[in-house]
């Protein structure tokens, strides 16, 4: 990584600095770097609200946009002078939509990327605006592929000091596409990210919790469902827009693959 990230705290908004986080936003960085400012942001608060500060940004620009499908696709990452006129704009697209039932989730979403979940929300409801935030993004989904499967598991276990592994879904039809790490209330999250040939999409959240273990829970959002258990101080949940009973069944067996006890679930 570039010496102008290493003391991001005490650059503020230096124009180095501003422009690497914008461009690890874009997914501009060379690989090498991107991983490195990944690992800076799970310790850095100031570079993460930065980054959730952009990504919010974008995701409004978008809706700015929403009736061109091209320019939608292709909106940056503002900074600088532009973002205070165009972070103006955003917000009172924000507000707007908060008004309409269709769109808010996406409301919740960029106020999840503003300010990291607080100790009130459950964990299921993390993984739920998670899910709501990074499963409709057709250019990055994820922070790192699944085609280093082993080095993103591997990445993933180190930062929550945990071991991880990436349960098979194809049994069900969805493939890895990837993950990436994400604020969480004990410390760092992960979330990884599947997709079947029909462009659906499940992510499994995983982020360390205070209960010791948690029997299954369900929780309901629109056309979104949540199933979220916990064992040995750690919680996972599965999030997707699937009937409950499809979804439960994934979740059985990933619980089972990842050593939880699913037969206790009743």
């Amino acid at each position: 990584m570039s010496d102008d990230l290493k003391p991001m705290a005490a650059s503020g908004s230096s124009e180095p600095v501003l422009h690497a986080l914008s461009a690890f936003v874009d997914n501009e960085l060379p690989a090498a770097e991107r991983w490195a400012l990944a690992d800076r942001l799970a310790v850095d608060r100031w570079a993460a609200c930065s980054v959730a500060h952009y990504r919010a940004q974008r995701a409004a620009l978008r809706v700015l946009f929403a009736a061109d499908p091209a320019a939608q696709a292709s909106v940056p990452c503002v900074v600088l002078r532009a973002r205070t006129i165009w972070w103006r704009r955003a917000a009172f697209a924000a507000c707007s939509l908060a008004a309409g039932t269709a769109l808010a989730g996406l409301a919740g979403a960029i106020f999840w990327q503003i300010a990291p979940p607080n100790a009130q929300m459950s964990f299921a409801e993390q993984a739920d605006l998670a899910y709501v935030v990074y499963a409709p993004e057709q250019r990055h989904p994820v922070e790192a592929g699944a085609a280093r499967e082993g080095a993103l598991v591997d990445w993933l276990s180190k930062r929550l000091n945990h071991p991880l592994s990436a349960p098979s879904l194809r049994e069900y039809g969805f493939v890895l596409l990837g993950g990436r790490l994400l604020p969480g209330t004990a410390g760092p999250a992960a979330q990884l990210m599947y997709e079947d040939g029909n462009g659906a999409r499940l992510s499994l959240y995983v982020s360390p919790v205070s209960q010791r273990e948690m029997d299954i829970r369900l929780l309901r959002g629109g056309d979104r469902r949540t199933f979220s258990w916990a064992n040995d101080h750690i919680g996972y949940a599965l999030s997707g827009q699937m009937a409950e009973g499809p979804l439960r069944r994934i979740a059985v067996d990933v619980c089972r693959e990842l050593g939880g006890h699913p037969e206790k679930w009743g």
